[in-house]
Protein backbone atom coordinates (compact mmCIF):
# COMPACT_ATOMS: atom_id res chain seq x y z
CA UNK A 1 0.00 0.00 0.00
CA UNK A 2 2.58 2.70 1.06
CA UNK A 3 4.35 1.58 -2.62
CA UNK A 4 1.31 2.46 -4.61
CA UNK A 5 0.96 5.42 -2.50
CA UNK A 6 4.49 6.52 -3.52
CA UNK A 7 3.96 6.62 -7.05
CA UNK A 8 0.91 8.03 -6.88
CA UNK A 9 2.17 11.03 -5.29
CA UNK A 10 5.36 10.75 -7.92
CA UNK A 11 3.03 10.79 -10.37
CA UNK A 12 0.71 13.46 -9.14
CA UNK A 13 4.17 15.65 -8.82
CA UNK A 14 5.50 14.72 -12.51
CA UNK A 15 2.22 16.04 -13.42
CA UNK A 16 2.04 19.45 -11.54
CA UNK A 17 5.24 20.51 -12.94
CA UNK A 18 4.68 19.59 -16.81
CA UNK A 19 4.31 22.76 -19.14
CA UNK A 20 1.08 24.07 -20.45
CA UNK A 21 0.73 23.53 -24.36
CA UNK A 22 -1.90 24.86 -26.96
CA UNK A 23 -3.46 21.36 -26.71
CA UNK A 24 -3.62 20.74 -23.18
CA UNK A 25 -5.28 24.17 -22.53
CA UNK A 26 -7.67 23.58 -25.95
CA UNK A 27 -8.51 20.26 -24.41
CA UNK A 28 -9.51 22.36 -21.08
CA UNK A 29 -11.58 24.88 -22.55
CA UNK A 30 -12.64 23.55 -26.19
CA UNK A 31 -15.66 26.21 -26.26
CA UNK A 32 -13.19 28.87 -26.37
CA UNK A 33 -11.74 27.10 -29.04
CA UNK A 34 -14.85 26.16 -30.94
CA UNK A 35 -15.48 30.32 -31.07
CA UNK A 36 -12.79 31.15 -33.07
CA UNK A 37 -12.38 31.44 -36.96
CA UNK A 38 -10.47 29.09 -39.04
CA UNK A 39 -7.69 31.71 -39.42
CA UNK A 40 -7.73 31.54 -35.61
CA UNK A 41 -7.69 28.38 -34.57
CA UNK A 42 -5.02 27.38 -36.66
CA UNK A 43 -2.42 29.78 -34.95
CA UNK A 44 -3.70 29.17 -31.66
CA UNK A 45 -2.99 25.39 -32.35
CA UNK A 46 0.56 26.50 -33.62
CA UNK A 47 1.17 28.39 -30.52
CA UNK A 48 1.58 31.84 -32.23
CA UNK A 49 -0.50 35.34 -31.92
CA UNK A 50 -2.07 37.86 -34.81
CA UNK A 51 -3.20 41.07 -34.44
CA UNK A 52 -7.49 40.92 -33.62
CA UNK A 53 -7.53 37.66 -31.63
CA UNK A 54 -9.27 38.10 -28.59
CA UNK A 55 -8.04 37.11 -24.92
CA UNK A 56 -9.68 33.69 -25.41
CA UNK A 57 -7.54 32.72 -28.33
CA UNK A 58 -4.31 34.45 -26.62
CA UNK A 59 -4.77 32.39 -23.33
CA UNK A 60 -5.35 29.44 -25.49
CA UNK A 61 -2.02 30.06 -27.67
CA UNK A 62 0.23 31.55 -24.52
CA UNK A 63 -1.60 30.77 -21.43
CA UNK A 64 -2.13 32.80 -18.25
CA UNK A 65 -0.12 35.93 -18.34
CA UNK A 66 2.15 36.35 -14.92
CA UNK A 67 0.87 40.17 -14.77
CA UNK A 68 -1.57 42.23 -16.12
CA UNK A 69 -2.17 45.69 -16.07
CA UNK A 70 -5.42 47.78 -17.30
CA UNK A 71 -5.65 51.16 -18.93
CA UNK A 72 -6.67 53.81 -21.60
CA UNK A 73 -5.62 55.00 -24.65
CA UNK A 74 -7.58 57.54 -26.66
CA UNK A 75 -10.78 56.96 -24.72
CA UNK A 76 -10.79 53.26 -25.23
CA UNK A 77 -9.88 50.17 -22.77
CA UNK A 78 -6.67 48.95 -22.82
CA UNK A 79 -4.97 45.80 -20.99
CA UNK A 80 -1.31 44.72 -20.99
CA UNK A 81 -0.30 40.59 -20.61
CA UNK A 82 3.31 40.29 -19.02
CA UNK A 83 4.38 36.80 -19.40
CA UNK A 84 7.61 36.16 -17.05
CA UNK A 85 10.38 33.45 -17.14
CA UNK A 86 13.53 33.12 -14.87
CA UNK A 87 16.95 32.73 -15.20
CA UNK A 88 19.67 31.34 -12.46
CA UNK A 89 22.18 33.43 -11.31
CA UNK A 90 25.07 31.73 -9.75
CA UNK A 91 26.90 33.06 -6.57
CA UNK A 92 29.13 32.09 -4.36
CA UNK A 93 28.92 33.77 -0.61
CA UNK A 94 30.89 33.62 2.84
CA UNK A 95 28.77 33.44 5.50
CA UNK A 96 29.75 32.81 9.44
CA UNK A 97 28.83 33.72 12.95
CA UNK A 98 30.14 33.25 16.16
CA UNK A 99 28.27 32.75 19.38
CA UNK A 100 27.82 30.58 22.44
CA UNK A 101 24.93 29.69 24.58
CA UNK A 102 23.44 26.42 25.76
CA UNK A 103 22.08 25.32 22.30
CA UNK A 104 22.26 21.55 21.48
CA UNK A 105 26.04 21.24 20.22
CA UNK A 106 27.24 24.51 22.14
CA UNK A 107 26.86 23.60 25.92
CA UNK A 108 29.00 26.31 27.79
CA UNK A 109 30.99 27.78 25.39
CA UNK A 110 31.77 29.68 22.92
CA UNK A 111 31.78 28.00 18.73
CA UNK A 112 31.97 29.86 15.90
CA UNK A 113 31.39 28.75 12.24
CA UNK A 114 32.34 30.01 8.80
CA UNK A 115 32.14 28.75 4.84
CA UNK A 116 31.62 29.65 1.46
CA UNK A 117 28.43 28.42 -0.03
CA UNK A 118 26.68 28.18 -3.15
CA UNK A 119 23.91 29.96 -3.92
CA UNK A 120 21.31 30.42 -6.55
CA UNK A 121 19.25 32.57 -6.85
CA UNK A 122 16.25 32.68 -9.90
CA UNK A 123 15.72 36.38 -11.48
CA UNK A 124 12.49 36.73 -13.66
CA UNK A 125 12.52 39.00 -16.77
CA UNK A 126 10.25 39.81 -18.77
CA UNK A 127 9.31 37.37 -21.76
CA UNK A 128 6.57 38.70 -24.04
CA UNK A 129 4.07 41.13 -24.30
CA UNK A 130 0.52 41.44 -25.63
CA UNK A 131 -1.42 44.29 -25.91
CA UNK A 132 -4.92 44.78 -26.07
CA UNK A 133 -7.06 47.59 -27.02
CA UNK A 134 -11.43 46.69 -26.34
CA UNK A 135 -10.69 42.97 -25.64
CA UNK A 136 -8.40 42.57 -29.13
CA UNK A 137 -4.89 42.14 -29.59
CA UNK A 138 -3.11 45.70 -30.96
CA UNK A 139 0.15 44.79 -30.70
CA UNK A 140 2.93 42.20 -29.22
CA UNK A 141 5.96 41.36 -28.78
CA UNK A 142 8.62 38.36 -27.53
CA UNK A 143 12.06 38.49 -26.59
CA UNK A 144 14.68 36.50 -28.78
Amino acid sequence: MKRLLTFLLAGLLVASCAPSTPQARIQRDPQKFEALGTKHRTLVKQGQIARGMTTDAVYLAWGAPSRTFQGSKNGRTTERWDYAGSRPVYTTNFYGAYGGGYGRYRRGGYHGYYGFGPEITYIPYRVASVWFIESRVDSWERAR
